[in-house]
C-alpha cells in the first residue's frame, strides 16, 4: 500500500504529514515577501496595474494562509480524528494552490499581454523558484503538491501556446518533466519519511518492551561496556546484590561494584568471565555473605563488553542439597547409604593408604526386637548404634549403614596401623546395653571383615568376603567377629553352584514329595498326611531340607517350590481313600501374594480334590509382618473349604493370641513341648494348659515329634492330642509306600469292624 495514499495512513503518521506543512513558517514569509515585492518591481519597470492587484491577492492569501497557520497551532493534535485532520490538510491546500497559481497567472500574463522578456524573466524565475521549494515543504501533502505544480505550470504553458511562437511552445513543454520530477521527488520524500516513522514506531515499541522486560523479569541484569562501566542495570539488580543503597548502578564500574555484594565469591565470578572471553558464555553459582546463593549467566557481547544475568537459586538449591543428601544418605540414621559408601570408599582410598580393611556388622535378634518391641522401638535401636560407631570412629573412618540392620566401616592407615586391632575395637564398642524408649536392650553385635592392600581395591569383592566373614560369624552367634579366610571363598562358590543347581532341579521336576502319616492317638487309622519336600542331588546325594529351603527363600523360588509340591499332593491325595486328607506347608512368601489362593483353587479342581481334604500349614511366624493381610489371605482359603493349621505352635513370642485372631481350625504344638515329657513335670503342666486352653477354643490339637512309645503312652494316658505325627508311628515314606500303607490300615480298620 502507497504511503502517499491519505486513506492508508495510520492516523498518527497522517497528523505528523499534515502537521509538517504548517510548521516552516519562515520559508512562508520568505516566500510571500518576495511574490509582493516582485509584482512591486514588474510594476515599476512595467507600469502594468495588473501587477499592483496581484501584489494585493499575495498579501489576502498570505493572511488566509497565516489565519489556518495560527488556529492549527491552538489545536489539541491529540484530539483530532481522521476527518479532522483531511479538513486542516485541506485548508491548508486552499492556500498553497492559490498561491502557486497567482504565480503562474503573473508568469503567463508577462508572456502574453506584456511580451516582455525583462519583465517574463522575472516572473518565470520566481515562480521556478518556488517549485524548487514545493517538495521541501509539501512532501506532507500529494494533493498540495499536485495542485501547486499544476498552478505554477499551467498558466505558462498555456501562455505560450498563445504567442503561437514554436521556441516558447516547446520551452513550455519542458515544464511537464519538470512537474513530474518534482511530484516523483515530494512522493519520495514522504515514502522514506514513512518507512522511517514506522521504522521509529518499531524500534519505540521495542524499546518499551525491553523496558518492560528489564522492569519486571525476577533475574538481575546489568550489561557494561568494554571499559567495564555499567551501562544498564535492571531494577532487580540493586536488590539481588544487596546494593540498594549503592544508588543507580549505570555509570559505575562493575568489578568493584559486584566485590562490595559477593565478598570473596568475586573470584569464581572473575573466572567466569575470563572463561566467557573464550566460549562467549560461562556460569558460575556464588554463595554471598548472607548465605544465599546466585547463579550468574555470563556473555559477551559483540561490540565489546558483557551481559551479566543472575538469580538468586537459594531455595533451588536447598532443595537440591536436600535431594542429594536423600539420596547419599540413610533417612534413619544419617549415614551414608550403601551406594555413597562406596563412592566415599573410592575417594578415601584414591588419597594413598598402605592397608585397609572393611568390617561389616549385623545387629543379632533385631528382627526380635522388632517383632517383640515394636517397630519404634528397632528404628531407635539402629539410631543408636549409628551414634555409638559415629563417637568412637571420630571421623577417622568410612561408616554407613548399607540395608536393614547391617552397618559397614572402611578403615584405612599406614603399615604401623593394627587394623585388626581397630576392627576388634569398633566390634567390642557396639556390644552392649542399649536405651531405647525406657526399654533397656542387651545387643549382640556379629562383626565379618576382610584385610586386604589398597591397591587390590575392588569394592564388589571386598564386600562379598566381607560377607562371608559375616555369614561366618553369624553362624557363631553371641556377638562373633570373623576375619575373612581363603577357604571362606570355597565354602561361598561351592553355594553359588548348589543355587544353580536347585534351580536346574527344580525346571527338571528332580525334586520329590514325601509323605508322613498322622495317625490317632491310639494308632487305629491315618487322619492325613504331611507333604515334605525332598532333594537328592546327582552328585552330593540328599540335600537336607534345612540347608536348601533357606536357599530357595534367599533366591526367590520358594514359591515355586510350594507350587509344585502342592500340585504334587493333589495329585497324589486323590487317589488315597477318604477321608485320609494331605497338609502342606506354604512360605511366607506364599502368603504375601493373593495368587496363592487362585494356584490352589487351580490345583484342587485339576485332580478333582474336595477341599476339606487339603490342609495348609503356616508357621505362626509369618503373622508378625503384616498380620492383617495373612489373615486376609488364610479366611479367603477357609472360605472355599481348606482346612488351617497353624505348625511350630509355642515356638515364637505371642502364640497365644493368635488363637483367638486367625481362622485356624487345626494346632500342631512343637515337638520342643514333647521332649522328656516323662522327665520334666513343668513341661507336662505347660503341655497340659496348651492342650486345655486350645480344645476349649474348638481347635483341633495335633503333637509333632512324637519318637518314643513311652511318649505316646503319656499323651494318651492325659488325652493331650487327637492326632499324633512321629516317628513313634512312622517316618516320611514315599508315595508308593503310602499306598501300601493306607491299604493295609484300611483292611485293618475293616477286621477291627467286622470284629465288633
Amino acid at each position: 500500500m502507497k504511503a502517499h495514499e491519505a486513506g492508508t495512513l495510520p492516523t498518527d503518521v497522517y497528523l505528523s504529514f499534515v502537521s509538517s506543512l504548517f510548521g516552516n513558517r519562515g520559508t512562508l514569509f520568505t516566500g510571500m515577501v518576495v511574490h509582493i515585492l516582485s509584482c512591486f518591481i514588474v510594476y515599476g519597470y512595467s507600469q502594468a496595474n495588473f501587477y499592483l492587484w496581484l501584489a494585493a491577492v499575495f498579501a489576502s492569501v498570505f493572511a488566509y494562509r497565516l489565519y489556518w497557520f495560527r488556529r492549527f497551532d491552538r489545536t489539541e493534535k491529540t484530539l483530532l480524528s481522521f476527518r479532522d485532520i483531511v479538513r486542516w490538510e485541506v485548508s491548508y491546500v486552499y492556500g498553497a494552490a492559490a498561491t502557486a497559481l497567482l504565480l503562474g497567472i503573473a508568469s503567463g500574463y508577462a508572456v502574453v499581454v506584456l511580451r516582455d522578456p525583462y519583465v517574463s524573466f522575472m516572473c518565470i524565475a520566481v515562480t521556478m523558484a518556488s517549485m524548487v521549494s514545493i517538495v521541501g515543504r509539501n512532501f506532507g501533502s500529494p494533493l498540495a503538491v499536485s495542485l501547486q505544480t499544476l498552478g505554477c505550470c499551467v498558466p505558462i504553458i498555456l501562455a505560450c501556446l498563445f504567442t503561437q511562437q514554436i521556441h516558447l511552445i516547446l520551452m513550455s513543454l519542458l515544464l511537464v518533466p519538470f512537474g513530474l520530477t518534482t511530484r516523483s521527488m515530494a512522493t519520495g520524500v514522504r515514502d522514506f519519511l514513512y518507512r522511517n516513522v514506522l521504522a521509529s514506531r518499531e524500534l519505540a515499541r521495542l524499546v518499551d518492551r525491553f523496558d518492560v522486560a528489564l522492569k519486571t523479569i525476577s533475574h538481575g541484569l546489568i550489561m557494561a561496556d568494554r571499559e567495564g562501566v555499567v551501562q544498564v542495570a535492571n531494577r532487580r539488580a540493586p536488590d539481588l546484590l544487596k546494593l540498594q543503597d549503592d544508588g543507580r548502578l549505570e555509570g559505575q564500574t562493575l568489578l568493584p561494584l559486584l566485590k562490595r555484594s559477593l565478598g570473596s565469591g568475586i573470584g569464581q565470578l572473575r573466572t567466569a568471565m575470563e572463561r566467557a572471553e573464550e566460549e562467549r558464555f560461562a556460569e558460575a553459582l556464588v554463595q554471598l555473605p548472607d548465605d544465599s546463593y546466585i547463579n550468574f549467566t555470563v556473555s559477551r557481547r559483540s561490540e565489546g563488553g558483557i551481559v551479566v544475568v543472575f538469580e538468586d537459586v537459594t531455595a533451588r538449591f536447598i532443595a537440591d542439597e536436600k535431594i542429594r543428601y536423600m539420596a547419599r544418605y540413610d533417612a534413619l540414621t544419617g549415614l551414608p547409604n550403601a551406594h555413597y559408601f562406596r563412592e566415599l570408599c573410592r575417594e578415601r582410598l584414591s588419597r594413598g593408604s598402605d592397608q585397609a580393611c572393611l568390617l561389616l556388622l549385623d545387629v543379632e535378634g533385631f528382627r526380635h526386637v522388632n517383632d517383640v518391641r515394636g517397630h519404634r522401638v528397632g528404628d531407635g535401636l539402629l539410631q543408636e548404634v549409628a551414634r555409638r560407631l559415629s563417637s568412637v570412629s571420630a571421623h577417622r573412618f568410612v561408616i554407613a549403614r548399607m540395608i536393614g540392620d547391617r552397618f559397614a566401616i572402611l578403615i584405612t592407615g599406614d603399615a604401623e596401623l593394627d587394623l585388626f586391632g581397630e576392627a576388634s575395637s569398633l566390634h567390642a564398642a557396639v556390644q552392649g546395653s542399649y536405651s531405647v524408649d525406657d526399654h533397656s536392650l542387651s545387643v549382640s553385635v556379629n562383626g565379618g571383615y576382610v584385610l586386604l592392600p589398597n591397591h587390590e581395591l575392588s569394592m564388589e569383592q571386598w564386600e562379598i568376603k566381607a560377607d562371608l566373614a559375616l555369614n561366618d560369624s553369624k553362624l557363631k552367634g553371641n556377638g562373633a567377629l570373623s576375619c575373612f579366610l581363603p577357604e571362606m571363598d570355597a565354602i561361598y562358590f561351592e553355594g553359588q553352584r548348589l543355587r544353580a543347581d536347585l534351580r536346574q532341579a527344580l525346571r527338571d521336576k528332580q525334586l520329590t514329595v514325601v509323605y508322613q502319616p498322622m495317625y490317632l492317638p491310639d494308632g487305629s487309622a491315618v487322619e492325613s498326611c504331611e507333604a515334605l519336600v525332598r532333594w537328592t542331588h546327582p552328585q552330593k546325594g540328599p540335600i537336607a531340607p534345612n540347608i536348601f529351603v533357606p536357599l530357595a527363600e534367599d533366591m526367590g523360588i520358594v514359591s515355586e517350590i510350594s507350587r509344585y509340591v502342592m500340585d504334587q499332593a493333589c495329585r497324589d491325595c486323590a487317589s488315597w481313600p477318604e477321608p485320609v486328607a494331605v497338609s502342606v506347608n506354604l512360605s511366607v512368601h506364599d502368603l504375601r501374594s493373593a495368587d496363592v489362593v487362585g494356584w490352589v483353587t487351580e490345583a484342587l479342581e485339576e485332580h478333582k480334590l474336595p477341599a476339606q481334604r487339603l490342609h495348609v500349614e503356616v508357621t505362626e511366624s509369618f503373622f508378625m509382618d503384616d498380620p492383617a493381610a495373612v489373615c486376609t489371605i488364610l479366611e479367603r482359603l477357609r472360605s472355599i473349604g481348606v482346612t488351617i493349621s497353624i505348625d511350630d505352635f509355642g515356638t515364637g513370642f505371642s502364640s497365644l493370641s493368635y488363637l483367638d485372631s486367625l481362622p485356624l481350625d487345626i494346632v500342631k504344638i512343637d515337638r520342643a513341648f514333647v521332649r522328656d515329657i516323662g522327665m520334666q513335670s513343668k513341661r507336662m503342666k505347660l503341655l497340659r494348659g496348651i492342650v486345655q486352653l486350645t480344645r476349649e477354643l474348638g481347635l483341633t490339637v495335633v503333637l509333632e515329634g512324637v519318637e518314643t512309645k513311652q511318649q505316646l503312652a503319656l499323651i494318651n494316658k492325659y488325652g493331650l492330642a487327637d492326632v499324633i505325627q512321629g516317628y513313634v508311628f512312622s517316618a516320611p515314606v514315599s508315595p508308593t509306600e503310602l499306598v501300601t500303607l493306607l491299604s493295609e490300615n484300611s483292611v485293618r480298620k475293616e477286621a477291627v469292624g467286622g470284629a465288633g
